[in-house]
């Protein structure tokens, strides 16, 4: 199809992010055919599907104005939010569109009568919406599973302010 439609190629790529092998896009817009009929209210020209997902989080203006196609995304793709809200602090953006969230907790120990320090380490996928470095503070969102073991969909996030000091093991209530 790339050699014999190179135009109708170009048209479709500079619609859309297109960097995956097979082509992308979002369901419930159509690419070709009805390019003037409004499927959202967002979006330039109505060209872009993309929904408010509640819980008084607003969309971000890359999802609305953005080209990426994500089917994961909260807020441009098939994911519905549901159950734990959650806040975490970033200690790896190593994979591609995920994110690994330290949590800390305290576990009170009856027999000494003290707390101690522990910690869970949550995987969850992040829109290309959102750009997010360690240290990062992030609030996530519980939805369906998306992969083996991501569970929770990136929903804000709140830049670190103070990056001289190494994230990985540091103990932050939140």
């Amino acid at each position: 199809i790339r050699a014999t439609h190179p135009k109708v190629f170009v048209k479709m790529s500079s619609a859309l992010d297109q960097t995956e092998a097979a082509f992308q896009k979002q369901g419930k817009v159509i690419v070709n055919g009805a390019q003037g009929k409004k499927i959202s209210g967002y979006g330039k020209k109505g060209a872009r599907y993309v929904k408010n997902i509640g819980l008084s989080f607003k969309v971000p203006k890359n999802a609305i104005d953005g080209k990426y196609v994500d089917k994961k995304c909260p807020f441009t793709g098939n994911v519905s939010i549901r159950g734990r809200i959650i806040k975490g602090l970033v200690i790896s953006t190593k994979m591609k569109r995920t994110i690994i969230i330290r949590r800390d907790y305290l576990q009170y120990v009856k027999k000494y009568r003290r707390y101690e320090k522990r910690h869970k380490n949550i995987p969850a996928h992040v829109s290309p919406a959102f750009t997010v470095k360690e240290g990062d503070v992030v609030t996530i969102g519980q939805c369906r599973p998306l992969s083996k073991t991501v569970r929770f969909n990136v929903l804000d996030v709140e830049e670190a302010t103070n990056t001289t000091t190494s994230v990985k093991k540091q103990f932050r209530m939140f």
